[in-house]
Parts: structure tokens; C-alpha cells; sequence
């Protein structure tokens, strides 16, 4: 290895740190503390610093422990990072363990009733009378373990210099202007405020917030909201699904911006939201309504995947559009439910039996969530196919800085959509017949124009049913013009060039934010490099031009298997001995300093 810390504590001449380190809350699950977390984000976010929080949450419903950490980084990193020096010791099952992991120098929260013994000479133990102050409060006795959380954000504000009036203001965000439980919750924040001011006003500050200008102009949100609103934006009117962790909350959220954006002089809503039995049914409605003519949309994650692929097969073999949202999660079976992956990449394109390949759609960041939840319908009704847009726990369900979304630069594609009227162009027309060249056919709606069968059984251009050899291999091959018409509709990659770099790195989805710190951690080490993030299958020339540069490109995932890897070899076999895979799952998202070391460590070989 090279003698590289790769990831340091950029103090200041003073020693302290500022607007450059993590916090974790260590909580227990259904205590309420999400709100206490979120209204820290935002008020670091409303002071101008990028601030980042990713929510570990545990598959149950409730007690088990949780942690969130948020990590604020004036130099605009999002990524997980391995270490944080502020904790909030709030869950006595693991606070052994959350206070062995706080970096030295690191700052100790905890509820003074549990008379912990400090255990550790390098950090500093600020005991809160956490009991004491919620019975001052006057909390109801159903409130008194929710609020419980506001002693922390009060003690860490006091701590750090978070503007009190920032999270009062996030407080009324949050609670919806509701005067009674905000007073109530803000009420324990200044006391425990106050408290830290006056008994520890001697203690090191090694952590300080100050006010940035970093943020103007930008946006908290998670990527299921963004993908939600994407989708609204894109006209769908269609929706179908049965509850699955991590993508739920995008399917409440549907609902709540419908109720905004989608509603009639009636007051009725233009977009129809069914919760199905299972996936089967959910994949089912919208393969229904995509071959009415309606943008249909489904939302789940693995399992819910798997039970889809059989109807996936058919929209791919009758040529139906739908969109379908992977919100991945760590697998195989049941798996680690609320814990993050890239584990459906292989699975997803190529699902259902036979020869088939969709094509995927891979956001990594909240523009492409909100873009591609638009654009997603479009390419279903150009193409006249399933439409597989893979995103993630890590994107979906955890705050993001991001600049506002564009709104749709085009007019909705509906594709080649033929009716009465138009088939004197035709001919004799024929729903399988490839006109143009391009593989894409020409359909009509029920209704609109010439009645066909959509046919999951073999069968000839024209819609009648065949077995015979040559109807279904010339099928297959106006299939493969279709995927090989896809490589230049979907959206392309993004390659950021270094001149001197030796060696190139390929990523997608989530790894795209811990990418550009790891990079300049190299960098740091003298190993510039190259960076091309893919964005959608099937993959184009841009890549193998990419692959062709360089004797070495790293590709990054969060995998076991290293299954983008995989495909680019499948895909480029020409290049398959420069492709290095670079893979790693835990159910957390990857780290700058992971990925750096990993790629440093293969280098030195």
C-alpha cells in the first residue's frame, strides 16, 4: 500500500474541525427519532452546509437498534463515510459498541440515568438528564419516549453551533406547523441547550459548525419522492403494487403529489393507484393498462422482481410498455430487507426465461431519479417494452442535496401508434412487421385502430399464431434490432478524461457518489484517473471506446459478484482481460476510502 491516509482530519490551525465530520444517533427502532435526526439535517442543510443522512434501520417494526448518520462535508462529499466523532448514545443495547467505534477525540452523548462508566480517556462524555428533562416538559406519558430524542439535537446543537432558531424552524417543518407539538419538542431542545452550557462550557469543541453559502438554491429530498414526481411529470396515469421495503415510500409519495398535480376541476385525481395481492397481479395490471395505451408504473424491490419475471417475459414478447421501479435491497431470499445493494442488475436484464434483455435504466443521483422517472415512459413507448429503472435503498430512502429538476425538455413520445386513419400508409399492415428497419413495429390502441392479438405465443408480423422455425427466428432477430435500436435511445454514459491517467474506473447508480472523493483520493496518492459511469443497458460504443483506452479499468459496484463487471465482459469479450472487478457488499453503501484503498491495493500488485 502506499503511505497514503486516505481519508484525514482536516483540522483547522485550532485544532477543530469544522463543517467536515459525522454524527450518529444510535436509537432504538419506532422511538420516534427520525424526526429528531431529519430536523438536524435540515437545519445544518438551511445553514448553508452540504450535509448528508443515511437512516440503518432494522426489518422489524420496532425495538431493535437503528442508527443515523449524518455527514456534513464543506467540500460537497455525500458518500458514507467509515468514521464519525459526534454520538449520540441513546440505545443501551449498543452503546459498548458505538462508543468503541467513536473516532478519538469524538464527543459522547448519553442519558445520565444509565450512570455509564467512562471506558475511554480519548474522548469526551457529555451525560444528559435525559429522564429529568422530558418529566419537566410535561409530555403525555405516550409522548414522553419520542420526545425523548429532541435532549440529543439540543445537546449536539449547543455542542457544535447549530443555530437554535434553524432547528426550531425544521421542527415546524417537519411537526407541519402543528404550534402545540413543536413548543412541546422545542422545549427540550433549549433546555438540554442551556443544560450543556452550563455544566460543560470547559469541555474541548474538537467540532464546530459554521454557516456556509453551499446550498442556496438547492433541494433536500429523497429518491423515491424524486422518482415519484419524475413519474407524474412523465403522465402516468396507472399504478400498481403490493408493499415491499425500500419502495413503498415511492408509492405513498405518488399518492401525495397526485393529490397536488393531478387533479381535475372535480377534485378527482387523473392517476389510479391499486394496491394488488402480490407482484404477480401488480405486473399484471400494468402490463394490462400499458396495452390499453395508459403509462403504467410498478414499484418493489428483489423478491417482488423475482415473482414479476414471467409477466415481464410476456410485455417483452408481445411488445406491451410498462415501466417497473427496482428499489434494491440486499438479497438472495429474504435477505437483508432495509439494507442496501446493486444485486439486480444481472437479474433485471435479463429476466424471464428464453432470450430476453430489457432495457435498465440505472439513476444515480435525485436529477436522474426525477428524469428518468419521466423519461422511463417515454423509451416504454417508443420501444414497446418493458422499461426496468434500477435505483436503490441508499438513493430511494435517504436525504440528497440536490440543484432543482429540470422539467421535461420534450413532449411526450408516444411512439409508433397507428390508428384507422393511418393504414392507408400501411398497406396491409402488420403489428410484428418492422417497417423502418429499427425493429420497433407499429401497435395500435383497443379502440383507436386495427384489432390484433398480443401474442406471448410464437407468431407471425402479423399478430397470427405460428410455431413454424423461420416465423420465430426472424422474430428473435427484429427483437435484437429493436435491443440493438435501445443502445442509442437510452441515456448515455458521462466520461470525465484525465490526460494522464493510467487506468480507468466504470460505475453506476449509488457508487457514483463516493467515485468522485475516491478519486481525489488518488489522485492525492499520484494515480489520476479516468471515470465513465453507465447509465443505461443495453450498453453502447461509448463504452467499449472507453474499455479501448486504458490496459486496466476498475469497476466499481455494490455486489458480491461484481455483476456489471460481468456483463462488460459478456458485452466487450475483446476487452474482457483489461476489466477489473472491484466489488463489495454489506448492506451499506460503499466508501470513498474503500474504494481507494481497493484500487490502491491492486495497483501495488
Amino acid at each position: 500500500m502506499c503511505a497514503v491516509e486516505l481519508i484525514t482530519d482536516k483540522r483547522a490551525e485550532t485544532g477543530v474541525l469544522i463543517n467536515d465530520f459525522a454524527i450518529v444517533a444510535a436509537t432504538v427502532n419506532g422511538s420516534g427519532s427520525q424526526t429528531a435526526n431529519n430536523t438536524l439535517v435540515r437545519a445544518l442543510f438551511k445553514m448553508g452546509i452540504p450535509v448528508n443522512g443515511k437512516n440503518l434501520f432494522p426489518s422489524n417494526i420496532y425495538g431493535l437498534p437503528t442508527w443515523y448518520t449524518i455527514r456534513l462535508s464543506k467540500d460537497g462529499y455525500l458518500a458514507r463515510r467509515p468514521d464519525y466523532h459526534v454520538l449520540a448514545a441513546m440505545n443501551p443495547k449498543t452503546q459498548a459498541e458505538d462508543i468503541a467505534n467513536l473516532a478519538s477525540g469524538g464527543i459522547c452523548i448519553y442519558p445520565e440515568e444509565w450512570k455509564l462508566k467512562p471506558t475511554r480517556s480519548d474522548i469526551v462524555y457529555i451525560p444528559m438528564p435525559v429522564r429529568e428533562m422530558v418529566k419537566e416538559s410535561g409530555a403525555a406519558p405516550t409522548l414522553k419516549e419520542y420526545v425523548a430524542n429532541m435532549v440529543y439535537v439540543g445537546a449536539i446543537a449547543e455542542l457544535l453551533g447549530i443555530d437554535l432558531h434553524e432547528i426550531k424552524s425544521a421542527l415546524s417543518y417537519f411537526l407541519k406547523g402543528k404550534a402545540k407539538a413543536v413548543d412541546l419538542n422545542y422545549f427540550l431542545v433549549e433546555r438540554a441547550a442551556a443544560y450543556v452550557r452550563e455544566r460543560f462550557a470547559d469541555v474541548p469543541r474538537n467540532f464546530r459548525v459554521e454557516r456556509m453559502d453551499a446550498t442556496r438554491g438547492k433541494v433536500l429530498i429523497e429518491g423515491n419522492s424524486a422518482a415519484a414526481l419524475g413519474a407524474i411529470f412523465g403522465g402516468v396515469s396507472v399504478v400498481a403494487w403490493y408493499p415491499i421495503t425500500p419502495s413503498t415510500s415511492m408509492i405513498d409519495a405518488l399518492m401525495e403529489y397526485a393529490k397536488e398535480l393531478r387533479v381535475e376541476p372535480d377534485g378527482k385525481t387523473t392517476l389510479v393507484v391499486v394496491q394488488a395481492e402480490d407482484e404477480l397481479a401488480a405486473a399484471g395490471i400494468v402490463i394490462g393498462a400499458g396495452w390499453m395505451g395508459a403509462r403504467a408504473l410498478a414499484a418493489t424491490s428483489g423478491p417482488g422482481i423475482s415473482l414479476m419475471a414471467e409477466f415481464s417475459g410476456l410485455a417483452y414478447f408481445a411488445e406491451v410498455p410498462c415501466v417497473i421501479w427496482d428499489i434494491q435491497r440486499v438479497g438472495p431470499s429474504t435477505g437483508l430487507p432495509t439494507r442496501t445493494s446493486q444485486g439486480d442488475v444481472l437479474k433485471v436484464y435479463y429476466l424471464s426465461h428464453g432470450d430476453t434483455r430489457h432495457v435498465v435504466l440505472l439513476p444515480a443521483n435525485m436529477k436522474e431519479c426525477f428524469e428518468f422517472g419521466w423519461r422511463a415512459h417515454d423509451l416504454a413507448d417508443r420501444l414497446q417494452t418493458p422499461v426496468f429503472v434500477l435505483s436503490d435503498l441508499d438513493l430511494g430512502m435517504n436525504l440528497w442535496i440536490t440543484d432543482p429538476f429540470d422539467y421535461p425538455d420534450q413532449p411526450m413520445d408516444r411512439g409508433k401508434v397507428i390508428t384507422y386513419e393511418d393504414l392507408e400508409k400501411f398497406g396491409t399492415w402488420g403489428r410484428y412487421k418492422d417497417v423502418d428497419g429499427d425493429g420497433i413495429a407499429y401497435r395500435s390502441l383497443p379502440g383507436q385502430g386495427p384489432a390484433y392479438f398480443a401474442r406471448g405465443t410464437g407468431h407471425t408480423e402479423y399478430a397470427t399464431y405460428s410455431e413454424r422455425p423461420d416465423d420465430w427466428a426472424k422474430n428473435l432477430d427484429r427483437l435484437a434490432r429493436k435491443h440493438n435500436t435501445a443502445r442509442r435511445l437510452v441515456p448515455q454514459p458521462i466520461s470525465d478524461i484525465e490526460e494522464d491517467a493510467a487506468f480507468g474506473i466504470i460505475a453506476y447508480g449509488s457508487t457514483d457518489a463516493p467515485i468522485a472523493e475516491a478519486r481525489d483520493l488518488l489522485k492525492a496518492a499520484d494515480l489520476p484517473t479516468s471515470y465513465h459511469r453507465v447509465r443505461a443497458l443495453p450498453l453502447g460504443e461509448a463504452t467499449r471506446e472507453f474499455l479501448s483506452l486504458y490496459e486496466r479499468v476498475y469497476v466499481v459496484e455494490n455486489n458480491h459478484i461484481g455483476q456489471m463487471a460481468q456483463l462488460l465482459k459478456m458485452e466487450y469479450p475483446d476487452f474482457a482481460n483489461r476489466i477489473v472487478s472491484v466489488s463489495y457488499c454489506d448492506g451499506l453503501p460503499l466508501t470513498a476510502r474503500w474504494i481507494a484503498d481497493s484500487i490502491l491495493e491492486r495497483e501495488q500488485r
